[in-house]
């Protein structure tokens, strides 16, 4: 496939809308005219690249109505559509889908150009400041990868009581929460998240062996 072969579906789409079409006028890849005002401005690509948004960001420099036109088969749309059109939008540009292996070619439009401003999750931006507040210093750092392990505030919670235990051997859950001013060290210690204690009766954990082993890593 050509950027070409986007070309006659998309120009038939506009003309359908009251719009004179025409190509490569002057870097823009498709300028679509309509009462002498109404002006879209259209890049193509087969690729959703950073090249296409900054190509397009620049047109906004000569219309409010800029969309960025992409094969229906565009391989970044299926995999990260929602997150696509969420920055399309935020930028204040178009998105439009092109299928030419169609009978007739098929255009859709994703999204359409206009003022977006992104509305705060409040769950998330407590759940963010509840983990930056409980976490103790900055124990990691910057962009290291999730998968190696993140010290988060739960982990340093999970951290203190597998060292209480290794120190002071089988320990009552309200003991340790006691002794470490934790008042979570119950629900730390029944859940075991890590694999890191075991209940040797009730109400009373012990430092597993995997603990023993695995918080050696995070001295």
């Amino acid at each position: 496939m050509l950027e070409s072969d986007l070309y006659p579906p998309l120009k038939r789409f506009l003309e359908s809308q009251g719009y004179e079409v025409k190509s490569e006028v002057h870097g823009c890849d498709v300028l679509a005219l309509r009462s002498n005002s109404d002006l879209v401005v259209v890049e193509l690509k087969l690729v959703l690249d950073l090249e296409v948004v900054l190509q397009a960001v620049d047109r906004l420099a000569i219309s409010d109505a800029v969309y960025i036109g992409v094969p229906l088969s565009c391989g970044a749309l299926k995999r990260q559509r929602k997150r696509i059109v969420k920055l399309v939008r935020m930028l204040g540009l178009g998105l439009l889908t092109v299928d030419p292996e169609s009978a007739i070619g098929s255009v859709a439009v994703l999204c359409d150009p206009k003022e977006y401003k992104p509305r705060i999750v409040k769950p998330r931006r407590d759940r963010l400041l509840g983990e930056f507040m409980q976490r103790v210093g900055d124990p990691n750092l910057g962009g290291t990868a999730a998968r190696r392990g993140i010290m988060t505030a739960y982990r340093q919670k999970a951290l203190g009581i597998a060292r209480y235990l290794q120190l002071n051997g089988p320990t009552k859950a309200s003991n340790v929460a006691a002794a470490l001013g934790e008042p979570k060290a119950r629900d730390v210690l029944y859940r075991n998240v890590y694999g890191w204690f075991e209940r040797v009766s009730q109400g009373v954990y012990d430092l597993s062996p995997r603990g023993a082993k695995e918080i050696v890593q995070w001295e």
